[in-house]
């Protein structure tokens, strides 16, 4: 094997291709770097039998061939290279990589045991990048992180015609986000469970494409996997094979009272306010007609109280959440002003956004955030 790259071109589509190698591999092979030629340059691909990665990327190829590298040690070299074009260059069982008049020699591990990379499944329709990746990182952030519960550290993914809903929750909190996306078949009904991780990673990889190609294998089939492919990037996840709740049932079908206040003025004020809350200490909130009190710290503690404009429309009402997981809601709903619909003050809260700045996107997202137990209540 032997070829020539661009140097910017190289260290893009390796550090791409190697971004979700592992850190223990089960087996030194599944550490290395697929590198492949084809009639129009290169195919760059990692596997780990949860997920594959498979970029291609133009390159002069004067001898073909396929060599397996170890990614990691790959990816570092190629983004400190001279500026300058890199040769490769295969021989006996090294991988000699020059640029410049820098050089390096990388031993080369077995092709014979690489796995085979998984196949796409068929493409169920096409989506914009941003779109992707804008309601990936929404959800994402209500996912659990407790590995003992499988079903909760992934996004549900329900396909309903035009009509796609992504869902998330580690029982504390829940966020849902609607989008229209341009599917293959305009009966097309399936769902899916993803890990969230790897979704959120692969959505921010692709935000640039205009178009990304999902692939989901329909409710019931075998192909336990899901596929992206965009600007000659592909990548497939495997599902989760678990339960995931009856999310719908715990977003509330009434409020009784529901207020609206500046977004970026909360935030700032949660910020504030928390930093005299110690362990998992609370931010109270208080409603009332025209304004809100935010509050943290009790007795002989440090406290910390502030005043915000605010509307409300119903009674009054006091309430206190963590306020991690508030500054979360509020971030993701990416909206001028954040509105909150309450029940009653130990029932949870739904957040939205609202105001014209992404007003439809917005619209799309709701955030239901369990309560704190107030003292005394």
């Amino acid at each position: 094997m032997k070829f020539s790259i661009e140097r910017d071109a190289l260290a893009e589509a390796v550090a791409w291709a190697a971004r979700n190698l592992p850190a223990r591999p089960m087996a030194p092979q599944l550490a290395g770097l697929l590198i492949d030629t084809t009639d129009s340059g290169l195919v760059l691909s990692s596997f780990d039998y949860e997920v594959s990665s498979r970029v291609d990327v133009v390159a002069a190829v004067a001898e073909p061939g396929r060599v397996l590298v170890s990614g990691r040690l790959l990816s570092e070299i190629a983004k400190l290279l001279p500026a300058a074009p890199v040769v490769f260059t295969a021989t006996g069982n090294r991988l000699e990589v020059k640029c410049g008049r820098a050089s390096f020699a990388l031993p080369t591990l077995s092709v014979d045991d690489y796995p085979q990379l998984p196949e796409l499944p068929g493409s169920s329709g096409t989506v914009s990048g941003a779109t992707l990746a804008a309601a990936v990182s929404q959800v994402a952030i209500a996912a659990g992180r407790d590995d003992t519960l499988p079903g909760l550290t992934g996004i549900r993914l329900e396909i309903d015609g035009r009509k796609v809903t992504m869902a998330a929750t580690d029982r504390f909190r829940l966020a849902v986000r609607e989008f229209e996306w341009n599917p293959e078949a305009a009966d097309l009904v399936t769902t899916a469970l993803v890990p969230a991780r790897t979704l959120a990673d692969i959505a921010k990889s692709l935000s640039g494409c205009d178009a990304v190609q999902l692939s989901v294998a329909a409710t019931g089939s075998a192909e336990n996997l899901l596929g992206f492919d965009g600007d000659g990037r592909r990548t497939t996840t495997r599902l989760i094979d678990g339960p995931f709740p009856e999310y719908r049932r715990l977003l509330p079908a009434e409020s009784n009272s529901r207020a609206s206040v500046d977004t970026s003025a909360l935030i700032d004020a949660v910020k504030r306010v928390a930093l005299v809350i110690e362990k998992q200490n609370p931010v109270r909130l208080s409603f009332t007609a025209g304004e809100l009190r935010l509050s943290a710290g009790t007795g002989d503690d440090a406290q910390a109280d502030e005043f915000l404009d605010a509307t409300l429309e119903g009674d009054p009402i006091e309430i206190a959440f963590n306020h991690g997981f508030l500054l979360d809601g509020l971030s993701a709903i990416d909206a001028p002003v954040a509105r909150f619909s309450f029940t009653v003050s130990n029932k949870p809260a739904i957040i939205s956004g609202a105001g014209d700045h992404d007003s439809e996107a917005a619209a799309e997202y709701k955030y239901l955030l369990m309560p704190v137990r107030l003292s005394g209540s």
